[in-house]
Parts: structure tokens; sequence; C-alpha cells
């Protein structure tokens, strides 16, 4: 028993040590893990994007405005950056809109003169989950150094958004990637192992329509999938989907994002020949896909040669159009950039699979 034990143990250990490419991702993928989710999560959150207006009717701008504007401005925490970017507006209207847009996560309106007893009113955009109580924590220090008394009323515009409902819109990015990790990448690669994939090659079908067919049936399932998480994130969370137009545009987000994500990893899987190598390069872009998507954390807390994975993720788009939709009812208008970068990382990725399948196979 022993001698047989020993005997599958040498062949097992040989067999690990005759894949270099898997041993140096075994232990490259701790120190990935470190550097990535040591920086994607908990971050100081600086340079947070914040409007400040004084509330009509005015001639001049009120001492306490100037004040608590350029405190607001200089402030910050130790030995970082200054908390807050700030944008001076003069009509507020205007501001509460660029609120509503995502283009700055707060507005502060500041009374007017003939009203110097009244509230400064704070608008947060309650969604992001972490910046609104930074937000709140800065301009209630600010107001109580500059010595006045006035309250300050905070209006949260979406609500009351609990961190379980800001990370389920994340989980729904992962189950498609998932799906999509295990279905269309390892199914690529079993194909080629048993030979059916190279069998195709003396048939009429031609290589681009191997990668469409396994990009269009990986999509699919990856869909699906998403679908059914999206529709137990709703049971667990307790969101509510405001209107019809919402939930088509939820399913059309759905859609790109596995058509985009699946495109990606079997782009990927026609680079490798076996399970094991494409397991942990798939595991690699998990871990940095995911955790650069904003979904665990607000990617402005993100140090910047970090955030910039932001711009070529496309796990980025897809959780930022599902929460404009899900936590704020955002439409088209504003989540069209998301699904123009899905769209050109799907045929980007789409050329790139055609690509590299060919040259794997001559």
């Amino acid at each position: 028993m022993i001698r047989g034990a020993l005997a599958i143990f040498k062949r097992d250990f040989k067999k690990f040590l005759s894949n270099p490419f898997v041993i140096i991702m075994t232990l490259f993928m701790p120190i990935m893990y470190l550097v990535i989710f040591g920086n994607a999560m908990g971050g100081t959150i600086t340079h947070i994007p914040l409007g400040v207006v004084q509330e009509e009717p005015f001639t001049t701008n009120t001492p306490l405005f100037t004040i608590a504007t350029e405190a607001l401005g200089n402030l910050a925490q130790r030995d970082s950056p200054r908390t807050f970017d700030l944008t001076v507006y003069n009509d507020e209207e205007k501001a509460k809109r660029e609120l509503r847009d995502g283009r700055i996560k707060g507005v502060v309106v500041f009374p007017s003169p003939i009203a110097p007893e009244s509230a400064v009113r704070l608008y947060v955009d309650s969604s992001d989950y972490v910046t609104p109580t930074l937000i709140e924590s800065g301009v209630r220090s600010v107001i109580a150094l500059t010595g006045v008394r006035n309250l300050i009323a905070v209006n949260k515009i979406y609500g009351d958004i609990k961190y379980i409902q800001f990370f389920g819109v994340g989980v729904i990015v992962m189950a498609i990637f998932m799906t999509t990790m295990f279905g269309g990448g390892i199914a690529l690669i079993k194909d080629r192992e048993v030979g059916i994939v190279e069998g195709y090659l003396v048939t009429p079908v031609k290589r681009s329509s191997i990668i469409l067919g396994m990009i269009a049936s990986g999509t699919v399932r990856a869909f699906f999938s998403g679908f059914v998480i999206f529709m137990v994130a709703i049971l667990i969370t307790g969101i509510l989907i405001q209107s019809v137009e919402d939930f088509f545009l939820i399913l059309l987000v759905l859609l790109i994002t596995s058509m985009g994500v699946t495109s990606l990893m079997v782009s990927i899987a026609s680079r490798f020949t076996n399970q094991q190598e494409y397991s942990s390069v798939a595991a690699f872009f998990s871990l940095i896909l995911f955790m650069t998507s904003g979904a665990f954390y607000p990617t402005i807390g993100m140090p910047d040669w970090l955030r910039w994975i932001t711009v070529i993720n496309p796990e980025y788009y897809a959780v930022d159009a599902l929460r404009s939709i899900i936590l704020r009812g955002q439409g088209i208008e504003v989540i069209g950039m998301d699904l123009f970068a899905l769209l050109i990382f799907s045929a980007l990725s789409i050329a790139l699979g055609i690509v590299t399948f060919r040259r794997t196979l001559e």
C-alpha cells in the first residue's frame, strides 16, 4: 500500500513540476491578492467631487459661504491629499442636476443673507454607500469650526442604501464572470483536449465561426446565470425596480455584459491547451477584474495606479451601469457610455479571440 501511494505521489509531483507556468501562478497569486486586495479595499478616499452653492436670493457671498468653502477646499486627512474637489455653482438646480447625473457626489447649499439662521442643506449620492458619511463628516467639522449655529439638514437623494444592496449589484456581475470562466473557457479547452476543435478544421466551418459560436453559447449561459442572481438579489436585498423600462434596461446591460465577459474568457482560453494553465490565469483575471470593479468598495478610494485599471475593466462599466439603474433609477442617457464601453470591449475581445485561436492551432 505504501509503495503504491509513493508511486502515485512521485507521478503526481512530477506532473506538477513539469508545468512551470502553473508553479509560477501558484506563487504569484498570493502576492497579487496582497497587492490588489490590500489596495482596493479600505483605502483613504480623497478628491471627492463636491458642489457648493449659495441659496437664492443673494447679491454677495455670505461670510459663512466664503469661510466654509475655503475650509472645505483645504480639508485633508493626515498625510493625505485633500478630501474634496470643490465646484462652485451659481445655480442650485444645476448643482442638483449634476449630482443626479453622477458628476459630483454631494451638494452643500448655504443659506442666503436674509436667512442667516436657516439650515445648511446637504444633498448626497447615497448609492455610493461610503462617501456620503465622509461628506457629512467633513461638512459638519467645517461648520463647527466657523462657530455658527446653523443646523445641517442631510438629504440622501436615493434613500438609505444598505451595504448588502450596494454589494448585491456586484454579485450579479460576479455570477456572469464565474459562469463564463467555467462554461465558455473550459468548454473550449475540453473540446481541444479531445480533438473536437481540431476536427472542425477539416470541415467547412471557419475558425471565426467556432469562436463566435462559443461566445454565443457562453453569452446565453452567462445571461441566464446573471438573471437568476439578479432575481435572487432583489428578494434578499429588498431592492425595488422602479419601472418596466428599468427592468428591460437591466436585461440589456446583463446581455451586453455577458457578451463582453464571455468574449474575454474565450479569447484567453484560446491560448491554452490544458485546464490547469487556463484555470490559474482565469483566477488571476477574476481577482483583478472583480476587485477593481467597485463591487466591494468605491473605486475613488483606490490608489491612482490601481484606479487606471478600471478604464479597461468591463466589470467596472457593468457594475456602474447596474447601480445607476437599480439604485439610482437612472436611464440610458446616464449609462450610455457604460454600454458603449462594453460593446467596444466585446468587439476587441472577439477579434482577439479569433486571431489568437488561429495562432494557437497553426
